[in-house]
């Protein structure tokens, strides 16, 4: 990794852990996402000066790392620190420009060969896939486009909203589209189209207030009130294709329900 060398050569002599060559690494990826480092802290400081180099101090304090960095355009302000917890490093990634934050933890063993901090070719274990994590949870989304590697824009078909770009979202289709007949529903703006069904019933429309339980069109029983009903209505006393609402259930009587069922209130009472 090109550069990588040169800046831990220029700190080997001041590491003194795994969690410092981590931040090292970090640090590096940083700059080739288009970063310089300016000083440490979280307070810009007079000596702030912009470098790929890392800080004087910049390990001092080995619970917490703090750096800050900004683009070569002056327009992205980030400020990373890195707690140590046990064999972890937490890194926390803040752009002030943005008010972008992204968090990385790495497992220091993972990634660092404690007994070889001073040997550049044998201290990393894996660089690739510690530059995966790098660039995909910790950097910024317009800095990790810039490294090496760039996904392919996956290709997929268009819609038909797309190929249509005229085309209404909120057009309701017709019901029947393959036969080519023209949907039930009448026009909005037609100033007689408002209980149409109730002023023409002949005229096929369906809804309306006049409820037709012969011309309703879902499935009815096949009862014939003419034939009467057993008990209740003798035979002819409703005319054939009359209108007719049963007044009670149609074939044998139900049950009655036990009194014990619904009893009144105060049903006990001796005085009721």
């Amino acid at each position: 990794m090109a550069g990588l060398e040169l800046l831990y050569s220029s700190v080997v002599s001041k590491i003194t852990c795994p969690q410092d060559v981590v931040v090292c690494f970090v640090h590096w990826e940083i700059v080739r996402s288009g970063h310089k480092c300016i000083g440490t802290g979280d307070q810009p400081q007079e000596s702030d000066t912009k470098s790929e180099l890392l800080p004087s101090g910049w390990n001092d304090n080995k619970e917490l790392f703090t750096l800050r960095y900004q683009s070569k355009n002056e327009k992205s302000y980030l400020i990373l620190k890195a707690i140590t917890v046990d064999s972890t490093l937490i890194f926390n990634l803040m752009d002030s420009a943005t008010e972008h934050v992204s968090d990385l933890t790495v497992n220091v063993s993972d990634y660092v060969d404690a007994d070889n901090l001073q040997a550049f070719d044998s201290v990393f274990k894996s660089t690739e896939e510690l530059t995966k994590k790098v660039q995909a949870d910790l950097l910024p989304p317009d800095s990790s486009s810039k490294g090496k590697s760039s996904k392919k824009t996956e290709k997929r078909p268009l819609r038909e909203s797309d190929q249509q770009p005229d085309r209404n979202p909120l057009f309701t289709p017709p019901r029947h589209p393959q036969t080519g007949r023209e949907p039930y529903w009448t026009d909005p703006m037609d100033p007689f189209a408002a209980g149409g069904a109730d002023l023409d019933p002949f005229s096929g429309r369906s809804g309306g207030m006049i409820v037709d339980p012969l011309r309703s069109g879902l499935p009815r029983s096949i009862f014939d009130p003419s034939a009467g009903i057993p008990g209740r209505l003798p035979p002819g006393a409703v005319p054939p294709g009359a209108r007719f609402d049963p007044f009670g259930p149609v074939g044998q009587n139900r049950p009655n329900p036990d009194p014990d069922h619904l009893p009144p209130p105060g049903y006990d009472d001796m005085f009721m």
